[in-house]
Formats: C-alpha cells, structure tokens, sequence
C-alpha cells in the first residue's frame, strides 16, 4: 500500500469519483486495506452473493457497497457492466485477472509494471504507479476541457453578434460599416487574446464534477449572447449616427473601438458562472492579453498610421460614450449569464454527476 494513496482518494472523491474496490482476496484483508487507506465500508458484497443477484439487484447493491470481494474475473466484468447502466466506468488493474474488466470498461487504466494481457486490454498505461497521477489526470483533464468551452461560447456566440450587426448595418447606411481590413485587423487581435484561455484559472466548483459536450446548450448560449452582442452594436450605430452625425471613418473608427473592446472585455464575464473578479480571478495571461487588446482597440485610431487603415481619431465624447455602453454590455451580460445558467441548472434538468459511477478494480 502506497503511503500516497490515502491522499489521492480523497482527492478522486472530492473530483466526484466514487470509489469500488473488486478483488479476488478475502473480504477482511480488503476491508482492512480500505479501513487503514480511510475509505468507509459499507459491507462487503462476496462473489457467492453477487451470483444470487440479477442485474437489477446487483445495481441497487452496488450504489452502498465499496468492496467487493472473492470475485472471479468474469464477476469483475460484471460489475463493470453493471455499473456501466448508471454513467460512465473506468477499472484501474494490472493482473491476468483484470482484463475482462479492464475491456469491458468505458476506460481501462493500468501501470506499466502490469502483466501483458492487462496492458493490451488497458485504454491507458501509467508509467507511474499512483493514484495520484490518475487524480491530476482528472483534473487536468476537466480544466481543459472547461477552457476550451469557454473558446467555444465566445466564438459561436461572438461570431453570431457579429455577423447579424454586420447585416443589419449594411442594411442601411449608405457605406460599408467596417472596411474589411479592419475586420481582419479586429479578428486577428482578439484572436491573439483569447490564445491565453487555455491558462486560464477553473472554478474549483467547477473541477468537482465532471462536464459533457453539449452542442444544444452551446446553441442555447449562442441564441442568448449573439443576439445580446447585437442589440449593443445597433445602440452603437445609433449612438455614432444619431447623436454624434460621424463621418464613415469616424463611424468605422468607433465601431472598431466599441466591438473588439467589448468582445475582448466580456470573456472575463462569460468565464465564470461567479461573480467576475470577486468570487472568480481569470489566469494573469488571460486578463493581460484582453486589457492589452482592449487598450489596443482605443489607441489604434490615434496612431500614426491610423489613417492607411481606414480610421481617425474618435473625439472625447464619443470615446467617452462608447465607454459607456461597453460598461453596459458587460453589467447586463453578468446578468444574462446568471440567468442563462441559473435556468440551464435547474434541478429538473439530470446532471452527469449524479449519473456518473466509477469502479476501481484491485488485484
């Protein structure tokens, strides 16, 4: 018995990991394993008994017990096919015994100390024997994969805003909202922003159950915040058009400064499901790169060249009111958010957590 392991499985308890012991060895050595390891035992369910149960029963059984013990590897097998009906199911194994087991689950985990066979059947093969690495595993796992959603909403719902802005401004003025440089320019700079998101920091809440692909909650984000984007570019229009009469290149110039601004500020917003900043800090990378481009956005029309891209300088007023509605957008964007995930979690709604089973396999 490793001295970390007591460590890791409370780490892979608190990640949401349920812990089943399936060995061939006596119930007490395995309850007295599990007893100095401080996992709780529920009772031991024996391979005479699981042979007794249908699946239905074995299933009920399986949500209390921790250990099950004296079984055979075609009983293993069957523990993992059981539990397999309830969520997803990784067996960890390194014995001839284990792979039937290690086959039939959703992620067959062994060690590269393992027998051949259990390394054949093994999805994944650790160089190093610890719980600890399959809990650092899960967790980095989690946090990437929650960075890379968040790409995802800002990209699908960002590019909707745009494009539905983009239409409707084309629709009528008499000149092209945005040259097309400056929507290269605009692109190429938030893109180079939102590279750092893979640094980014991940709600502890958040690493401690596990998340899914959800191409329908992704569509409902987008449906919500394209069109919330939008309704602030149209204000902008407004705004250049109706209050202060722009030029073409002051309107472009404007838009410019107000769309990448807003677009680089409110990832910082739609990162969290907290409060932004208070209750959730982004990663340094990320917060230097939004505020570099966003800092970028408003000085580019003032630059020297600002005129071979198509811009001027934008008064005081009007960069002051722009700054006004990007303050805006960003307050009713929280808002949105909150109400957005608040819906989205509902009770109603079964979430993967309490689907999710995992099953541990011991030699």
């Amino acid at each position: 018995m490793r001295p970390e392991a007591a460590a890791a499985i409370q780490r892979l308890e608190a990640l949401g990991i349920r812990l089943i012991v399936a060995t061939g060895d006596h119930p007490a050595v395995a309850e007295t394993v599990c007893t100095r390891l401080g996992v709780p035992s529920a009772g031991t369910l024996t391979g005479a008994e699981l042979d007794a149960l249908d699946d239905d029963a074995l299933a009920a059984s399986l949500r209390e017990t921790v250990i099950v013990a004296r079984v055979s590897p075609e009983q293993k097998a069957r523990v993992v096919s059981v539990l397999r009906r309830s969520g997803a199911v990784a067996f960890l194994g390194d014995g001839v015994n284990d792979a039937l087991a290690l086959h039939d689950s959703d992620v067959g985990i062994s060690v590269d100390t393992a027998t051949d066979v259990a390394k054949d059947a093994a999805d994944v093969v650790l160089l190093e024997k610890s719980l600890a690495v399959l809990a650092d595993g899960v967790e980095q796992g989690r946090r990437i994969f929650r960075n890379t959603l968040k790409y995802v909403y800002m990209a699908a719902s960002g590019n909707l805003g745009n494009m539905i802005s983009a239409a409707a401004a084309s629709a009528f003025l008499p000149f092209l909202p945005m040259l097309p440089g400056q929507i290269l320019l605009g692109n190429l700079l938030y893109d180079a922003s939102q590279l750092t998101i893979s640094t980014d920091r991940v709600d502890r809440d958040a690493l401690r159950r596990p998340s899914k692909w959800d191409i329908g909650l992704i569509g409902r984000f987008m449906l919500v915040f394209g069109p919330l984007s939008t309704f602030f570019d149209l204000a902008t229009f407004a705004m250049l058009i109706g209050v202060f009469h722009a030029t073409p290149s002051e309107f472009r110039s404007g838009w410019f400064v107000e769309s990448l601004v807003s677009q680089a500020l409110v990832v910082l917003v739609i990162r969290t499901q907290r409060f932004p900043f208070l209750r959730s800090r982004p990663g340094t990378a990320l917060l230097v790169a939004v505020f570099a481009v966003a800092g970028a956005a408003v000085l580019l029309p003032f630059a020297p060249f600002a005129g071979a891209l198509g811009m001027q300088p934008v008064p005081v007023g009007m960069l002051l009111a722009l700054g006004g509605l990007v303050v805006a957008y960003l307050v009713v964007a929280d808002i949105a958010k909150r109400l957005f995930f608040h819906r989205e979690d509902r009770p109603a709604r079964p979430t993967v957590d309490r689907r999710l089973h995992r099953a541990v396999g011991v030699s």
